[in-house]
């Protein structure tokens, strides 16, 4: 296992497009929810709590061994807004393309011949960990990681944050990005045992609906 891998991986300027996205936050500044660190604190909180928890589940299952079709259904399941269903398919394709350059892997060969329009980030997350040599705890770290960090780096655009508080929030989180890591490689194992209905299915309606408010406006800097 290479923890040099893990840290391209995990890297933001890994090309598998990523920075286009705000998780979410582009909304909450516009409805006012975020304007500085301490509401970026608990946006980023509550992201990682629900969606955070649902990506690192499904990227350490797939790390596992996990059928990818059907871990792919799952996380069509837990994505009720076809805005955000499209945006993580596109981040999927996105990053299958990066992968194969990178960690060229017959898993990931097949994921691309089989998802042509791209399977759910996190799960091609999980494939893209295991052709690197990782394992599920270093994809759920990923997915959990930039669960929070996307958001963070973009409200440094939207609001000119100090760059030195959005870190701090991202340390701050660190200890619940730990926790959570242990809690979506437990669940994955369980899947691997149970199948993918023990994979967590924690909900943040308020993202879903902005998702959707979102994808319509005219004007954005983010893609979602």
């Amino acid at each position: 296992m290479s923890r040099a891998a893990l840290l391209v991986l995990a890297d933001g300027r890994f090309p598998a497009g990523g920075h286009a996205h705000s998780g979410g936050a582009e909304a909450a500044v516009r409805a006012g929810r975020i304007t500085g660190a301490a509401e970026l604190e608990d946006f980023c909180r509550g992201r990682l709590r629900t969606a955070g928890l649902v990506a690192a589940s499904l990227a350490a299952a797939a790390a596992l061994g996990c059928e990818p079709a059907g871990l792919d259904a799952a996380a069509d399941a837990r994505t009720p807004s076809p805005a955000l269903r499209l945006a993580a398919r596109k981040l999927g394709r996105q990053l299958v393309r990066a992968a194969r350059v990178t960690w060229p892997s017959p898993e990931l060969d097949v994921l691309a011949r089989d998802f042509p329009k791209g399977a759910h980030q996190p799960v091609v997350l999980g494939l893209t960990a295991r052709a690197a040599g990782l394992g599920p705890q270093d994809a759920a770290y990923c997915a959990a990681y930039e669960s929070v960090s996307g958001p963070a780096t973009a409200v440094v655009r939207l609001l000119g944050l100090d760059p030195f508080e959005a870190a701090g929030v991202l340390a701050r989180l660190a200890p619940e990005v730990d926790q959570l890591a242990g809690r979506a490689v437990a669940a994955a194992r369980d899947a691997a045992v149970e199948g993918v209905d023990a994979l967590p299915a924690a909900s943040a309606p308020l993202l879903e609906v902005c998702a959707e408010a979102h994808a319509a406006w005219s004007v954005r800097l983010f893609a979602t």
